[in-house]
């Protein structure tokens, strides 16, 4: 293969990236009119392309869309990044409360138990089968 051969395609492939890029362009103008939610999805649509396309080889204007939508790339990460971090303080604060709540069960099974002794030995002297025997004084 040589060079000349591929030059006539690379120039008509940088002709049809050009032509897909406004394409886009218009299509996000289109969207605008029509009074549609602006987004990638959307634009690629009213484009005939696939919004990875939009994503992948027009990262420029993938961040004009979102940029125009008010939610840049940016934006978005420091939007979720916020978010996990309300989410990893409240996770804390459940897990703190779930703590305290196992150590009260620990306690009042603890005190339900000795209670539950405390009541099968007073049956069992109301029923004369143990004697309560007085405790003894110290000398």
């Amino acid at each position: 293969m040589t060079t000349s051969n591929t030059k006539p395609n690379l120039v008509k492939r940088r002709r049809d990236r050009e032509k897909t890029k406004q394409s886009i362009q218009l299509a996000m103008l289109r969207v605008k009119d029509k009074n549609l939610k602006l987004s990638i999805t959307t634009v690629a649509s009213e484009a005939g392309i696939s919004p990875s396309l939009i994503h992948n080889s027009y990262p420029d204007l993938a961040e004009e869309i979102r940029a125009q939508v008010g939610r840049t790339t940016r934006q978005q990460r420091d939007a979720k990044a916020a978010e996990l971090a309300q989410a990893r303080e409240a996770l804390r604060e459940v897990r703190k409360r779930l703590h305290d709540a196992e150590n009260d069960i620990a306690k009042l099974a603890s005190i339900n138990e000795t209670l539950t002794d405390e009541v099968a030995r007073l049956r069992a002297q109301v029923d004369g089968k143990v004697s309560a025997i007085g405790r003894r004084e110290s000398r």
